[in-house]
């Protein structure tokens, strides 16, 4: 199986504090290019690339100006779709102020950031996954990863992959507003799929604004927006329009999935154009399981500064605490191998 090499930085405050960050993904880059070519990959977070404070101006700004299209945004350098009509636009409730010169040079120096990023991923032909995050920062994250798309997916090169969170209501209708975006700007859609962890900071952030979440209201919800997109991506990778990490613990998403890109004839051998993905120490029996069947598969691989990546962990932990409680599939899977080799071992003893 490949790996997702995942420094764990995010939430960074100050430049001087991004650019150590993204001196620490280039040097995750270097390590992934010293590797077998197409094992790994590099995972990023824009928040950790831009100052949180000035994502959060960036995305009311994108937020007000999907409300009202008239709005002028100088330092906008590209119109892909980062929002629709469905998204949570009542999370800006009023005229946000304008960026000052400042915010514009420090916002243009992220761009900067992200783009020797990509440079240096397309150079070396290493896929790039940038995470999503939470709903306050999400549009101007999807603006950033849009742009690195437009810059280093041409061609049918997949480069850098977005991310859509399937718990979040908007997702269909952003996915496909994605698409037809990406078919007329002729760049190939390359996108992680994920369910999303950040539940618990939505709900608090509705509620306290007295406004519905954004995410679906049940979990089967959920399930059927993440298999829906699934088989939606499928269909383009197979005609060659997208690339699609499906990253997912659930044993019946990663079936159907699997059965559909069968189907398809797509995912086998060298293709790049499916991979799953699971994180390391969960879901193994469907990692195993999917790579047995000819699929690529990756394992995430979080690392960094103890003092950073602990609370990160913890902060992962406490996100997918339902996960790790319906985790008795592995437990099962591992108690049968162990029943197993113990009953060998007493029987070559014998």
């Amino acid at each position: 199986m490949g790996g997702i090499l995942d420094y764990g930085i995010e939430d960074a405050e100050d430049g001087p504090a991004c650019d150590r960050n993204a001196a620490g993904f280039l040097a995750a880059i270097d390590v992934a290019a010293a590797l077998p070519p197409g094992s790994a990959s590099v995972c990023i977070k824009i928040t950790a690339l831009c100052p949180v404070a000035l994502l959060e101006k960036a995305s009311d700004l994108l937020r007000w100006q999907q409300k009202h299209p008239a709005t002028k945004l100088p330092w906008k350098v590209h119109g892909f779709p980062v929002l629709c009509v469905s998204s949570p636009l009542y999370l800006t409730a009023a005229e946000p102020p304008a960026l000052e010169a400042e915010e514009e040079r420090e916002l243009e120096m992220a761009h900067g950031r992200l783009l020797a990023i990509g440079e240096r991923c397309a150079e070396y032909d290493i896929p790039l996954l940038v995470d999503a995050e939470y709903a306050t920062v999400q549009p101007a994250i999807d603006y950033f990863t849009f742009a690195g798309a437009l810059a280093f997916n041409g061609g049918g090169r997949p480069i850098v992959h977005g991310t859509v969170q399937a718990y979040l209501r908007d997702a269909r209708d952003r996915l496909e507003a994605m698409a037809r975006a990406a078919q007329g700007e002729r760049v190939c859609l390359a996108l992680k799929l994920v369910r999303g962890a950040y539940l618990a900071r939505e709900a608090r952030l509705a509620a306290s604004l007295g406004v519905p979440s954004p995410v679906h209201r049940s979990i089967q919800d959920t399930h059927d927006c993440y298999n829906g997109c699934a088989a939606f991506l499928l269909d383009r990778v197979r005609r060659g329009a997208a690339a699609v990490t499906l990253a997912t613990h659930n044993v019946e998403s990663g079936q159907l999935a699997a059965a559909r890109a069968l189907e398809l004839g797509i995912g086998g051998g060298g293709d790049r154009g499916l991979q799953f993905a699971q994180l390391m120490g969960m879901a193994d029996g469907l990692s195993l399981g999917l790579r047995n069947a000819g699929f690529q598969v990756s394992k995430y691989l979080p690392y960094g500064p103890v003092e950073q990546i602990i609370p990160y962990l913890i902060r992962r932990a406490e996100e997918n605490r339902g996960l790790l409680s319906s985790s008795s599939f592995d437990r099962q899977l591992l108690r049968k191998e162990l029943v197993r080799r113990f009953k060998a071992a007493m029987l070559g003893r014998e």
